[in-house]
Parts: structure tokens; C-alpha cells; sequence
């Protein structure tokens, strides 16, 4: 880990902005729906954290940039960002964009605190620079497996795409399934189509399918695929990384993509810090919220905590994760350190496995909690 002298400046009382940088995909081939829920979660937060008077008088400015899903786009962002001034880095919601930005993070002595992406090697080596919010993949994950065997489900087969986080999402589950009794079939979504897919599933007796794939190709055509083929109508669809939470996923699939079981960060009720937060991002996002929303806000409205508690320097920013406590949309955020996590931790964001209700598919159903 490389650790540079801070180079953000002190707190002069000068009425210049305090800089933030501010990273979520917002073009294809990144999922822009989610980037949009971020963006407006960390827009709100920071037009709030000005309306109170800033950050000791001075205004919180975003320099918003877009990673589109690019890895290399992302590091670039972080290098931009420090050399305008940036005190410190915040968003992003693909696990290995993530992972591009906290290297590059930690290699440049930049606070980056991750909102969504929950690879739980988000960096290389332990660093002091890089905190997250959203729970750790194996966690979340170890959820669903167990969500799984509760409801049956033992032969699961997962539909992925080369990818580290799919690789690792695979990983989880099958770490959990094994030692009690499961299996996990993995089916190359780039080499089957949706068709040779269903065959798959039949000839192995899989009860779940998992979609460990990009939306919504080739997401859609899958869960099309297998809605459409008598053979496998009992078989169970899911999408633990989130999918069918966005508005975009019904607006395609209508009732086929209700009953589709996936993790999302919110609690079974929202306090009256949520219900007002969702209020406003609704207003913003014209439809509900997702977790991701919340997760952007909250990831502000921390930052502007240690801020405004520990001051604008960079090392001190990063000095602070483990001693500044906020009020977050989902409960009180505190840092710390996991087990086998490299990074600053928020232990745990309240987890969900839920679903699109198919008797009325804009109405989610909690499944689980953990």
C-alpha cells in the first residue's frame, strides 16, 4: 500500500468548495438504471449536507463521473479527481470497477468510500483509504444459498458470464450448498443460447437457475426462454445480484419477471429517516427508490460526517472511518474491520431476499432477512 502525503489541503475558511468525487456508470455497457439511483442518492445527500450550512460554511461540491462500466475508465476518473482536488472519492456500483478505483485510490493516498459494489477482495492488500457500505458478497450471498435450501432447493444451476464477481458469487454459493448436500451446475451463457440453456437445465434436473448475467442481455432472453418452456415450469429463477429490483426489469419482462427471488440492502421497514429520504428520491427518480438510491445517499451524508468532524485532509478523512458514527437511511453506519476483508466495513448493511409479487409485480414480497 502506498501512502503519499495528503495533498487536499487544510480547512481554510475560504468559502471554496470542498470537492467530492463521484463515480457510477451512467452509459452502456454499464447499468446505467442503477447508476441513476445512485447518482440522485448522492445528489440529494450533498444538496442536504448544503442546505445545513456545508461543510464548516463551505459548500460540498460533486465532480460526477461516469465509468460506464470500464475499469481503466474508472482509475482514470480517480487520477482526474485527485488532480482537481478531490477530498475524497465516493459511489461506484460494479464490483470490478470498484476494485480499479480502490487501487487506484490507495495507490494515490485518496479517501474512497465504495457505496455498492460488494466484491469482498475490493482491494489487493488491507488499506487504510478504501471503507465500504454494501455487505460483502459472501455474505449477501451465503443468505440466498441458505434461502435456497430452506425452500428446497438443492441442484441449482447458475447461467454466468466470465466475470470476477460471478466467479466469486459462484464460489460463495457452492461453499455453502456442498457440505449440505447441494450442487452447483455452472451453464456458459456466452456459449449456450437461451434454447441449448433450457435443454441444460432438463437434462440435469436442476430445480434453480440462477442468473449470474448482464442486464438485460442476456438476462432477459434467458428468463424468457425458461418462462416459455413447459419442461421447466416448476424451476425456480433467481437473480441474487439484483436485477429485478429495477423498474427497467418489469417495464421488459412484465409478470415473467415477477417470482424472479434477489438481494437487495434495505431493512423489512424504514424509519422515519428512510421513509422521508425515499420520499425525496422518489420525487427525483419519478418511481421508487432502490437500495442502491439509499445506498448513495447514505454514502454522502457519512462522508460529510468526517468532514465535518475530522476536517478536509485527505489522511485525515481516511484516519477516520473507524471513529465517525451517522445516521444513515438504514440504520446507524459505523466502520470497521471484517474478517477477511481488506477494506474499512460497514458490518452489515440489513440484507433481503425478496421478489416481484406475481399476483401484482409492482409490489415486493421479503422472502428472508439476515
Amino acid at each position: 500500500m502506498n501512502t503519499p502525503p495528503p495533498s487536499s489541503g487544510s480547512d481554510r475558511e475560504d468559502g471554496r468548495p470542498v470537492r467530492l468525487g463521484a463515480l457510477a456508470p451512467l452509459t452502456r455497457p454499464g447499468w446505467t438504471e442503477a447508476g441513476r439511483h445512485l447518482l440522485a442518492g448522492l445528489d440529494l445527500a450533498a444538496h442536504e449536507v448544503n442546505a445545513t450550512g456545508g461543510i464548516g460554511g463551505r459548500p460540498l461540491e460533486l465532480l460526477v463521473r461516469d465509468t460506464a462500466a470500464d475499469p481503466e475508465r474508472a482509475a482514470a476518473a480517480v487520477d482526474e479527481l485527485a488532480e482537481l482536488g478531490a477530498t475524497a472519492v465516493v459511489g461506484e456500483y460494479h464490483s470490478v470497477v470498484a476494485r480499479a478505483a480502490a487501487a487506484r485510490a490507495d495507490a494515490l493516498g485518496v479517501p474512497f468510500l465504495c457505496s455498492s459494489a460488494v466484491l469482498d477482495a475490493l482491494t489487493g492488500e488491507p488499506t487504510e483509504w478504501v471503507a465500504r457500505l454494501a455487505p460483502a458478497q459472501s455474505h449477501g450471498w451465503r443468505l440466498y444459498a441458505d434461502f435456497l435450501l430452506g425452500a428446497g432447493h438443492g441442484r441449482v444451476a447458475v447461467a454466468t458470464q466470465p466475470s470476477a464477481y460471478w466467479a466469486s458469487g459462484t464460489r460463495v454459493l457452492r461453499d455453502r450448498l456442498a457440505p449440505r448436500g447441494g450442487t452447483v451446475l455452472v451453464l456458459d451463457a456466452n456459449a449456450l443460447t437461451p434454447g441449448a440453456l433450457c435443454d441444460a437445465l432438463v437434462e440435469h434436473g436442476a430445480t434453480a437457475l440462477l442468473l449470474l448475467v448482464g442486464h438485460p442481455e442476456p438476462a432477459v432472453p434467458i428468463v424468457r426462454a425458461v418462462r416459455g418452456d413447459r419442461r421447466l415450469a416448476e424451476i425456480l429463477i433467481g437473480a441474487p445480484a439484483g436485477q429485478p429490483e429495477f423498474a427497467g426489469w418489469a417495464a421488459e419482462l412484465g409478470g415473467a419477471g415477477a417470482g424472479i427471488p434477489f438481494l437487495r440492502y434495505l431493512p423489512e421497514r424504514l424509519g422515519p429517516l428512510g421513509e422521508r429520504v425515499g420520499k425525496e428520491l422518489r420525487e427525483r427518480l419519478g418511481e421508487a427508490p432502490s437500495f442502491v438510491a439509499f445506498e448513495g445517499w447514505d454514502a454522502v451524508t457519512f462522508l460529510a460526517a468526517a468532514l465535518r468532524s475530522h476536517g478536509t485532509d485527505r489522511a485525515a478523512v481516511a484516519a477516520s472511518w473507524p471513529h465517525v458514527e451517522a445516521e444513515g437511511t438504514r440504520g446507524p453506519i459505523r466502520f470497521s474491520r471484517a474478517p477477511g476483508i481488506g477494506v474499512r466495513q460497514w458490518t452489515w448493511a440489513p440484507v433481503q431476499v425478496a421478489d416481484r409479487d406475481p399476483a401484482e409485480p409492482g409490489r415486493f414480497r421479503v422472502l428472508r432477512t439476515g
